[in-house]
């Protein structure tokens, strides 16, 4: 776990007169942290009431249970995970993982075919339940850089099977993802969460030439291939009709 500036004390500062008449209402940490989330996405466009929460056992995000919610964006459609950078419980020093992810792509059709059983969230959920497993990934990050990552037995998703064109999809049955890379055009920092600040990261679709590509080299042929996604106008956004850039 990650530690940024211990922010708890800042909170609650000034005391206020309290009317003993009006019952005093106990934000908690979680709740606090779920509106500074709401705010940061509301700035990029419209948003749905979190969604598709799962039961609370067996969870391993921080708060024991797993969220999202769908942004909409112009003629764009986000959908990111809410709930990674839930504190632990009240005692927490810091937001859990200190992240929470995303995916971008072209609007296609209704919130709910998207949202409910579209590839990007079969994807998004399955990258997030690997940063789960992993008890986060802010400080590998921070000291490698972007992460590629393999999501391996993809055809046996019906979402990402139907979906996908063959060329994002490798002979060995793996889809390639980067996590943290390329940038996308808006902030991608929470700072006002009540302990800690959170990075937004972007979960960016790999063509298999692409993995490939990344697979036979280095961190200079990864940023090599991330320049070339910048450079051509794809950026961040995971758009099934590209082409390949390599």
């Amino acid at each position: 776990m990650g530690a940024f500036g211990w922010l708890r004390g800042l909170f609650g500062a000034n005391a206020q007169a309290v009317n003993d008449t009006e019952p005093t209402r106990i934000v908690s940490l979680a709740e606090r942290s779920a509106e500074a989330r709401a705010g940061f996405w509301a700035v990029l466009g419209p948003t749905s009431d979190r969604i598709l929460s799962s039961a609370p056992a067996g969870s391993l995000w921080p708060g024991g249970h797993e969220a999202y919610r769908l942004i909409h964006r112009g003629s764009a459609i986000l959908l990111a995970t809410d709930g990674l950078s839930d504190p632990f419980d009240e005692s927490a020093s810091t937001n859990g993982f200190e992240i929470e992810l995303f995916v971008e792509g072209p609007g296609e059709g209704a919130p709910a075919q998207v949202a409910g059983d579209g590839w990007m969230l079969e994807v998004l959920r399955r990258v997030a339940a690997i940063v789960a497993e992993e008890q986060g990934i802010l400080r590998p990050l921070e000291r490698h850089g972007p992460i590629p990552l393999e999501l391996t037995n993809v055809s046996s998703s019906a979402a990402i099977a139907a979906r996908l064109p063959a060329h994002f999809l490798t002979a060995d049955d793996v889809l390639g993802v980067m996590i943290g890379a390329p940038d996308p055009d808006f902030a991608t920092r929470i700072d006002d969460m009540p302990l800690s600040p959170v990075r937004v990261l972007p979960v960016v679709l790999l063509t298999a030439a692409e993995l490939g590509e990344i697979r036979a080299g280095d961190s200079e042929t990864r940023d090599a291939v991330l320049a070339r996604l910048q450079a051509s106008g794809v950026g961040h956004c995971s758009d099934l009709q590209r082409e390949s850039i390599v």
